[in-house]
């Protein structure tokens, strides 16, 4: 099976966050990047365990500048056979699809898998503008993935039950916790990833849907306030008048 699964660099969540350029910019002095982990430790283990029980070849692609390849080596390390980087700063979830959908088109992927959505947007938008652009069934927030032959029989987490879904190949899926388990990357993995092909190739024009006025950080969290449990009159007005929960 030829599987393209799409992965992101995202901020390691020890890092601290700041903005720049009047609120409008990320800065990223000083922060640590990392695979975002919903695209490592489910899409990509996922494609691998499929891989390695029918065979077939898993290809990384990320949308990104040269920046990003150590993020893309360190997916490499963990089993992927090869990388492709579309050589673009990633503007928004409408631009990095339709870069990655156009990559995709002559490539004749059986199944294109993303994580469920990056951990420093959680736009979980992306996949099911690939689909949309590449006229694929679209299956988002999967739990469980098995293939049989071209079908694939998934698994959805839904109110109050499970749902599975079946859908013929080619598709693109989205991929939530359950689907596999994190792989740590072994030294034979981490060496062999040196070698390993990453192909760069030159971004598409594409029209800017999208701009960003402002970012702006959350308010700090309040202090902890202890109450007497005998004293439930201070515990409901602070519920009340404080907390507005209640």
């Amino acid at each position: 099976m030829n599987i393209l699964v799409c992965i992101s660099k995202a901020p390691d969540t020890t890092s601290k966050i700041a903005f720049t350029n009047n609120l409008t910019q990320f800065d990223e002095n000083g922060v640590q990047y990392i695979v975002n982990p919903y695209d490592e430790w489910y899409a990509l283990v996922r494609a691998l365990e499929i891989k390695e029980s029918i065979g077939g070849n898993v290809t990384i692609v990320t949308v990104g500048t040269v920046s990003d390849e150590a993020v893309i080596r360190k997916a490499l390390a963990i089993g992927a056979d090869e990388a492709v980087r579309i050589d673009a700063d990633p503007k928004d979830a409408f631009f990095v699809a339709s870069q990655i959908a156009g990559y995709a088109k002559s490539k004749g992927f059986d199944l294109v898998m993303t994580g469920k959505e990056t951990i420093n947007y959680n736009g979980s938008q992306v996949g099911g503008m690939i689909a949309e652009s590449l006229d694929l069934p679209f299956i988002s927030l999967a739990t469980k993935l098995d293939a049989n032959g071209s079908l694939l029989t998934l698994e959805r987490e839904i109110v109050g039950g499970v749902q599975v879904v079946e859908v013929q190949l080619p598709a693109v899926v989205s991929c939530a916790k359950g689907m596999a388990e994190q792989r740590i990357p072994n030294m034979r993995g981490i060496m062999a990833a040196r070698t390993k092909p990453l192909t760069v190739i030159p971004a598409e024009e594409v029209e800017d849907l999208t701009n960003y006025v402002a970012y702006q950080m959350p308010n700090a969290k309040s202090s902890v306030k202890l109450i007497d449990p005998s004293n439930m009159d201070e515990l409901v007005a602070l519920l009340h008048n404080e907390a507005k929960v209640i």
